[in-house]
This record gives C-alpha cells, structure tokens and sequence, in this order.
C-alpha cells in the first residue's frame, strides 16, 4: 500500500513566523499529507526562515546544507524555503548558486500559493522561485494545524510602516495592511468552538491597528472581550509610539486581556532612539510606563533591546542600564547589533566594534537577570492562575503553563490538567521561570 507523503517545517525568527508554519502544516494537511518529527525522514521539507538577526541567517544556511546528502540520495525529496530572508533579492541569487538542490523559493506574501507552487513541483520536476515584491489584498480562511489546542495565534494586521533604521521588516513583510475586525472575529469565535481558550493577536506593530474608520486596536480588543468562552486576551508587538491612554485603559476595563504587555525599547539613549528612527524619547518611555503601572498595579513587562548600534558611546549605554533599573523588567530579550543588508543603519560609519558590544552586552544580561530573579523571587507564596499547556520540557512527570502575567511555571501534574486553567501556589522563583503546586 502506499503511505501518505510526510513534511516537516522548520521555523526560525517571531510568533509571525510561527503562525506562517501552522497556516502551511494545515494546507499540508489538506493535501494528504502527515507531518514527520524527523527533517531527515520527510518527502517535503520546509524551512521558514527570518531576517531580523544574524544568528537565525547562520542557523538557516546551516540547516540547508544538511539536506544535500538527502537530496543527492533521493531525486524525489523537496525542499522548500521561505519567509522573510526570501524577500531579499541577495538570499534567492545565493540559494540558487550555492544550494542547487532546493526546489522551492516562496516569499512572505504568497503563502497562499504554496499547495499549487508544491503539486508543480512534484508533477513538472522543474524549480520554482516566486516571491511576491508585496502583498495585495489579504487572504481570509486559510486552514492552520495549530501547535497547541488551547490557544492560538491570530494575525490581525501584515506588515509595518515603522522603518526603524536597523530593521528589515518593513522591506521583507511589506506595507501595514490590517485585516477588517468582522474577519478576525469571526475566526477567534470559530477557534473557541474548537476548544481554545486564549488567543494571542500578531502584528509587527499590533497598536497600529485600523480595521476601519470606527475600529482601532483598542476597540478590536474590547470587541474580543465580549466573545463568549473565550478566556484570555494576548498580543504582541506594541511600538511605544503607538501605545494610547485609550489601550492603558482597556487593561482596566477588559476582564480578558491580560496583565501583561511586551513594549520593545531597544535603548535607553534619547540620541540613540533618535538614529534608530524610534521616534520616542527615553522620558516619553518612561511616562509610558508609569502610566501603565499607574491603570494595572500589577502589570509584567518585558521588553527588546539591542546593545551596539552604530555610534552607541558608553554614556549611551549607561542611559539603557539606568532605564532598565527603572522600569525593572520581568524579563528581556537582549540583542547584539548586527548589520542587516539593506538597512539605512548598514551605511551608517561609526559601527561598534565586537569586543566592545560583547562586553557591554554581558554587563546587560547580568543586570537583566538580576531583575528578573529579584521579581520572580516575590512570586513565592502567592497563587496564580495558569493555562496548563502540556508536559515541561524540562522533565516528562512536570506540568507546564503560563500565568497571566506570561510567567512560565512547572509543577507535577497529569494529562488531563492540559488546557485547563487551574490554581498554582508558587513555591519557588528562579531567574527564568517559577516553580509551584497545583491546589
């Protein structure tokens, strides 16, 4: 008999990202297809990949290069590339010179197309580059195999008008295009009669939002609010530009969305966020700030920042320490400067050399971590309320789940906890994450 054609993805770069892979596993699946845990196993191989850092570059071609052994083995193995880094005309002509065996280049915004650029692969046996230089209209009712049951991503808006000087995204994902909030709507009230429970709204620049002339982000989310079982509102990423009173409110107002927001600051210099075409200051941050935790007492806070952009001195630096002492952040992703080919910061002279970002860097994720465990610490004792998402990662007889605040705990448990929200008194904070009991 013959078996069913398996695929695997792998994915690297933002929750976007993540959402692009679940809308191919699901039109996989509608193919006939069986998703296979092993890369070096699977007829189709898909690699989703994101331009933003260095490091997810390396990692891709990396992985690439794995697969041709397999593919000079097996004439018949696909594999196919996409995302972001698809998008930069550089990437297609190095794949092409470099990496002959891959079958398929398809971009950002025409994901859409990927069942149809697949079966004329396998039927025609002949390549296939075709990425789209932008979007057009948005596609609705894409099918999606979702990682987990309970909660789902949902894309409210493509692209971004930002044009950060560092960041490629604008080049790669495209002009804002928001979805209409009937659409988006509909779609969560479908996935909480699927079983989800939480939903969590992307968008390179959520905040930005405008569905129509009477919806904003704010209005989308207090719309949500009102969709019956669902439970839990999440979005990121917010641009501190963007962040309105009409928002802060929301938090106070809305039951479902959580107490927690993720507001990138990327540097707590008013000069540097000035070269990063952030258009904030550090005091307008801070007032931000304050004013979240004015409206929600018991907000967390995470944040992005990158450490050494071009022409960053040390007293720049010293202003991103004491902004994070400030606003003592639950937690933070922390980045190293690195040149992104088609940037108006790639052209910028005074770049910083490595030694001096690296040294810097490790004084920032000392002090982040401090933070982090300090808050973490003051958990102990308290109980929270915890979407349990599955068995831990770090041992198979521990629970998993998040708390509202987006805080990861661990705690012994049983399958039949999964997707429940139940009670967990934390018993211990540790730098990255809380431990605790079910009650």
């Amino acid at each position: 008999m013959n078996k069913p054609k398996t695929y695997h993805i792998t994915t690297f770069g933002c929750q976007m990202n993540e959402h692009d892979s679940e809308t191919i596993a699901g039109m996989l699946s509608q193919m006939g297809f069986c998703e296979s845990p092993q890369r070096d196993e699977a007829d189709v191989v898909i690699i989703n990949t994101c331009s933003v850092r260095e490091n997810a570059d390396k990692r891709f071609f990396g992985t690439l290069g794995q697969l041709k052994k397999k593919k000079l083995a097996d004439p018949e193995f696909t594999v196919c590339v996409c995302g972001c880094m698809m998008q930069q005309q550089h990437i297609i002509d190095s794949i092409k010179t470099k990496y002959p065996w891959v079958d398929i280049i398809f971009g950002t915004h025409n994901i859409h197309q990927f069942p149809q650029l697949l079966e004329s692969v396998i039927s025609e046996k002949e390549k296939i580059v075709d990425v789209w230089e932008d979007g057009g209209e948005i596609v609705e009712g894409l099918p999606a195999k979702r990682l987990y049951k309970h909660k789902a991503f949902v894309n409210i808006m493509y692209g971004c008008n930002n044009f950060c000087t560092y960041c490629i995204v604008p080049y790669t994902r495209g002009r804002e295009r928001s979805r209409r909030p009937l659409d988006i709507i509909d779609e969560v009230k479908l996935l909480v009669a699927d079983g989800v429970r939480e939903v969590t709204l992307l968008g390179q620049n959520v905040n930005s939002y405008r569905g129509d002339e009477k919806t904003d982000f704010a209005d989308l989310i207090y719309r949500l609010n009102e969709v019956e079982g669902l439970e839990r509102i999440r979005f990121m990423t917010s641009h501190p530009k963007d962040l309105s009173d009409k928002l802060i409110q929301a938090y106070v107002d809305c039951n479902k969305l959580c107490n927690y927001i993720h507001l990138p600051v990327q540097s707590g210099s008013s000069p540097v966020l000035a070269r990063m075409n952030r258009k904030y200051t550090k005091e307008d941050y801070l007032e931000l700030i304050a004013k979240l935790r004015k409206a929600v007492p018991d907000i967390t806070i995470s944040t992005d920042i990158i450490v050494g952009f071009p022409g960053e001195t040390e007293a720049d630096f010293e202003e991103t320490l004491d902004l994070v002492g400030r606003v003592r952040y639950d937690s933070a992703f922390t980045f190293l400067y690195s040149i992104r080919k088609g940037t108006p910061a790639e052209e910028y002279e005074d770049q910083i050399p490595e030694d001096v970002k690296h040294q810097r860097f490790n004084r920032l994720v000392e002090t982040v971590n401090s933070i982090s465990a300090e808050k973490n610490a003051a958990y102990v004792g308290k109980v929270e309320k915890v979407l349990v998402e599955g068995v831990s990662k770090t041992s198979a007889q521990r629970y998993t789940g998040r708390t509202e605040g987006f805080k990861l705990i661990n705690f012994p448990g049983t399958p039949k906890l999964a997707g429940k929200i139940v009670d967990v008194k934390v018993t211990e904070g540790k730098t990255f994450s809380l431990e605790g009991e079910v009650l």
